[in-house]
């Protein structure tokens, strides 16, 4: 009995609601964490295009051109990848790539260039592997004081680590004495980094020099250096000008590691220069790429959204459905509205979305009241039920041919969006109201025509909302979770909400006499 009990219908779909949520909650987490996919229709991803021009003048002798690339990188990830350098041999690394000639004579150009997307987590910690210990720097006495004296000072310093605070230090204005008799008199801001990498490494911190790119459009950009230390068991990136920790904004990591970014053999006069240009683009259309990148292509390969734009743009409206339908099912069976069909309203709505809901609200009157005129002529002729069916239908078509030819010659807009309406449904909705008229009289006639219109326009504002229509494509099992609820919804059994009214006198208290 127990068993029997737990089996009923609607325990059975109140499981399989809760799998379907579950499997919804699943699908939708791997859609954003791997395709890349929001739930903003909105919502957009810029694309940064990088090229970077290496320039030198060739002196005949054997060539190899070294150029520091990106490599695995936490913040960007790598759409496409372009080389340009003609009779030029190219092989590429992890970190760099090589161009090899011979024969060359002259200024040459050569060219990488890279399209990079995303800058979201990374901004603190990058992944790598663990350092060797620094090597203690080999310095006389004199020199090991004087950096022991400057390592004192940085623990004075404001900062929330050690790198922060000797970053600070050497960043003071005015530097202190201690810190200006230790600097040379004239350095360059690489020369800045490797005199803190060593008084890093006497407190035993491992450090490197990498160089970076603020994207912002611009032609000729030079690449910023950074600072990173390896702290808490990752590198951690510190800007050199202020001592923040962490990947910054808009800033990708062209080459990390303290070699040269560039290393010319046989030519001089050697220049790499940056040029950055921004474009926007939706995450649909990174979702495959992202997909891609990260391995994950096999589910999306067979999913909706890699069928061609004519099919995706009617799954579109055929995913919006289901809510609809939910919202039709719910002001029935639950609210208790009366409508002309079961479905009217939604394909009201329909072609709401269309013509627009003024529009749409003055046509659907002006079809429906000359349809019923017309109607209760024809009903004095006797007419069997399919061709009196088919008259209507023909004389919708005549009205709506007929408003839509006014409205384009006397330039109203409204009656031009007459021609949206679903010629069928709208004579049925006619033949419908007819009947009811006859059968119940005009007042329950009007009514339902009205709660269909109500209940129509409900369901417009919900299916013409961009988030809803975004919503439902994109996560597109919400319907399945929809399915189960439309089922859920069937078993019940108890008052509807206009029902309340009615049977609240069975249910009050009978006075004390």
């Amino acid at each position: 009995m127990k068993m029997r009990k737990f089996c009923s219908v609607r325990n059975v779909l109140g499981v399989l609601l809760g799998l379907a949520l579950l499997y919804a909650g699943f699908s939708a987490y791997y859609k954003v964490k791997y395709w890349g996919f929001s739930v903003s229709p909105k919502q957009s991803a810029k694309v940064w295009a990088i090229e970077a021009h290496v320039s030198f003048q060739a002196d005949g002798s054997p060539i190899e051109v070294s150029l520091g690339i990106p490599s695995k990188n936490r913040g960007f990830k790598i759409l496409e990848e372009n080389i340009i350098a003609n009779g030029y041999k190219t092989r590429k690394f992890a970190d760099r790539i090589v161009f090899n000639a011979r024969n060359m004579i002259g200024e040459q150009d050569l060219y990488y260039k890279i399209m990079v997307f995303d800058n979201t987590g990374g901004k603190d910690k990058l992944k790598d592997d663990a350092p060797v210990a620094p090597k203690m720097p080999r310095w006389d006495e004199n020199t090991m004081a004087q950096a022991k004296q400057i390592l004192a000072l940085a623990k004075d310093a404001e900062g929330k680590d050690d790198i922060e605070k000797l970053v600070k230090l050497f960043n003071q204005e005015p530097l202190s004495p201690a810190l200006k008799s230790y600097l040379p008199v004239q350095y360059t801001p690489k020369q800045k980094l490797e005199i803190m990498q060593q008084l890093l490494s006497v407190k035993g911190i491992a450090t490197r020099i990498s160089r970076g790119l603020k994207l912002e459009e611009g032609q000729k950009i030079l690449p910023d250096l950074m600072l990173e230390a390896y702290v808490d068991r990752a590198w951690r990136l510190y800007d050199p000008d202020t001592g923040v920790r962490g990947l910054p904004d808009n800033f990708l990591l062209f080459q990390r590691g303290g070699k040269s970014l560039l290393d010319v053999v046989g030519g001089e006069d050697s220049n790499v220069k940056f040029s950055l240009q921004k474009s926007i683009t939706s995450t649909m259309n990174l979702a495959s790429r992202r997909a891609k990148l990260l391995r994950k292509s096999g589910l999306y390969n067979f999913s909706i959204y890699n069928l061609p734009l004519a099919q995706q743009n009617s799954l579109k409206w055929l995913s919006v459905f289901p809510i609809a339908i939910l919202f039709v099912v719910l002001l029935r069976n639950v609210v208790g509205v009366r409508t002309m069909g079961t479905f009217t309203p939604m394909l009201i709505a329909m072609s709401f979305v269309q013509t627009g809901i003024g529009a749409g609200l003055v046509c659907f009157s002006m079809i429906v009241a000359l349809g019923l005129l017309i109607r209760f002529v024809m009903s004095k002729l006797n007419l069997l039920l399919v061709p009196r069916i088919s008259a209507v239908v023909i004389f919708v078509i005549l009205i709506i041919t007929g408003m839509t030819f006014l409205g384009y010659n006397l330039n109203i807009k409204i009656a031009q969006a007459s021609v949206y309406f679903p010629i069928i449904i709208t004579a049925w909705v006619i033949e419908r109201a007819s009947i009811t008229w006859e059968e119940d009289g005009a007042a329950n006639a009007l009514r339902e025509l009205f709660n269909s219109l109500i209940v129509g326009i409900i369901v417009y504002f919900v299916i013409a909302n961009d988030y809803v229509r975004h919503i439902m494509f994109v996560f597109n099992e919400l319907n399945l979770v929809i399915l189960f609820a439309v089922m859920l919804l069937g078993t019940y059994t108890g008052y509807r909400l206009t029902e309340l009214k009615r049977f609240a006198p069975l249910v009050e208290k009978p006075e004390n006499k």
